[in-house]
């Protein structure tokens, strides 16, 4: 039936897809998400540095450049419309050395160049105003208040919600394996066996996007994942810096930073290597020791004890070197590829480019009955002592705490789970509430997480899937079996 058919099919439900899939919803159009995971921003989206950049290392010209400027005026609107934490906190990027003062200047001229509002270099002294534990090696910094932080995942999550509400479908545990077009109809096929039908087809597969163009375009595209490890630190460090901290940055990318994050904790990252293993998120000694090697160069005093978590993210570099967003070589595909940094920052103003591409192509007409408006989980945390007093009157499940390291109630983890789109997993929980995020990582409210989902999903605990990426590590495992083989 015609029902059946939908208007657009979009492949990938990280913070492109999602927020793609949420404009588009201001049109009275059919469409679907298809994300491989057991949730969204189950990739690159979750494992970043959750920077919103000023602007000013894109060359000028780029489509990097340019949706990055108009993508970051977007985040102040954007976090209180959808309710997710941002933050202007500023950036400097630090010059430790009398030769490199030129490539400091050189980057003033490009953001300039791109727009940047505020710009400006200052010495090491008035740096060490805005930031005293930085180095006393630092001679010059490219002072830029205008950069913000925001927390990545949070963002994709309302975006989805938001889509959701406005009649967006999401399948999870939907990898796209083959796709076929006949009649104007695309027909998109998953490895759970079943195919949709769509008039139009958006790839915003991240590290996967060029395996999806592949599938069916002409003209080839290939994505190298970067792998990037990131070391956490306990908010006991959080007076470190809450600016985030650049070095001058080299070719491979924006070099190690030490950045504050929304909640409170202090992030040191990312290390930049390329790797042929899209499921390779392992973290090495070699590379956590890069981190703090580079990252005390910055700031002397970082402390490893304080590590609370290291984690690695992939991230979508294009052989191209820039953001590849546009219709391909065969009608009704587009393409959102090479999404790598500032792609977070990108995001909300190439959701706005694609989403209007889709619904000129499509004619769509607009949907009356759009609410842009999404309100996040109540947080223990953050409230008064008025507020929690109001809520726990309410429900009294908001009075129970769960996660001591985090101050995350009960009330809060069973709306993480029965809220559309909900939390399936102790990560999903995570994610969406902080529970397990904190200083002991989720040693102590780990059990009665999982009792909560299992209590509220119909499924035995010992049937929860504890990894959101239980998919990319059997994947792994088969190709690694299968390269032996070979090698046999």
């Amino acid at each position: 039936t015609m029902k059946d058919v939908f208007d657009v099919i979009i492949v990938g439900g990280g913070v492109v897809g999602c927020g793609i899939a949420r404009e588009l919803s201001r049109f009275r159009l059919n469409i679907i998400v298809l994300e491989q995971f057991n949730d969204v921003s189950a990739g690159t989206s979750k494992a970043n540095s959750g920077i919103v950049h000023a602007g000013f290392d894109a060359e000028p010209g780029s489509l990097k450049a340019k949706y990055n400027i108009e993508g970051a005026a977007m985040f102040p609107r954007l976090a209180k419309e959808l309710d997710f934490p941002y933050r202007q906190n500023g950036a400097m990027v630090l010059c430790f050395d009398v030769g490199d003062l030129p490539r400091l200047k050189r980057l003033l001229e490009k953001g300039m160049k791109n727009g940047v509002e505020g710009l400006r270099i200052i010495d090491g002294d008035e740096a060490r105003k805005i930031e005293p534990h930085i180095s006393r090696r630092v001679l010059a910094a490219l002072y830029a208040p205008t950069s913000g932080i925001v927390s990545p995942y949070e963002m994709n999550i309302a975006y989805a919600e938001n889509a959701y509400a406005n009649g967006v479908r999401f399948e999870f545990d939907s990898r796209v394996t083959f796709i076929s077009r006949s009649e104007n109809l695309f027909s998109v096929s998953t490895d759970d066996g079943r195919s949709f039908v769509g008039r139009t087809v958006v790839n915003c597969a991240g590290v996967f996007a060029d395996e999806i163009n592949n599938m069916i375009c002409g003209k080839k595209l290939e994505i190298i994942a970067r792998r990037g490890e990131y070391s956490l630190l306990d908010k006991e460090c959080g007076f470190l810096t809450d600016t985030t901290l650049f070095q001058l940055p080299t070719d491979m990318g924006k070099g190690i930073l030490v950045a504050p994050t929304t909640h409170g904790n202090i992030l040191v990252g990312p290390t930049a290597h390329d790797t042929r293993d899209k499921w390779n998120v392992d973290t090495t000694e070699e590379c956590q020791n890069e981190l703090f090697v580079k990252g005390s160069m910055s700031v002397p005093a970082l402390d490893r004890q304080y590590v609370i978590k290291q984690y690695c993210g992939l991230r979508a570099h294009s052989v191209a070197n820039d953001f590849e967003i546009g219709w391909s070589d065969v009608e009704n595909f587009y393409n959102v590829a090479g999404i790598e940094s500032p792609g977070l920052s990108a995001a909300p103003a190439v959701a706005l480019k694609v989403a209007s591409d889709l619904a000129a192509r499509l004619n769509a007409r607009k949907n009356e009955s759009f609410a842009g408006e999404r309100k996040g989980i109540f947080r223990y945390a953050a409230a008064t002592e008025e507020e929690r007093r109001k809520k726990a009157e309410e429900n009294p499940l908001y009075g129970k705490i769960v996660c001591r390291c985090e101050s995350v109630t009960e009330g809060e983890i069973v709306d993480s789970i029965v809220r559309p789109l909900g939390a399936v997993d102790p990560d999903g929980v995570k994610r969406r509430t902080r529970a397990g995020m904190g200083r002991c990582q989720s040693d102590f409210c780990f059990s009665r997480v999982a009792e909560i989902l299992s209590e509220k999903l119909g499924i035995p605990a010992e049937k929860l899937r504890f990894n959101a990426n239980a998919k990319a590590v059997a994947e792994r495992a088969r190709r690694m079996k299968k390269d032996g083989e070979d090698k046999s």
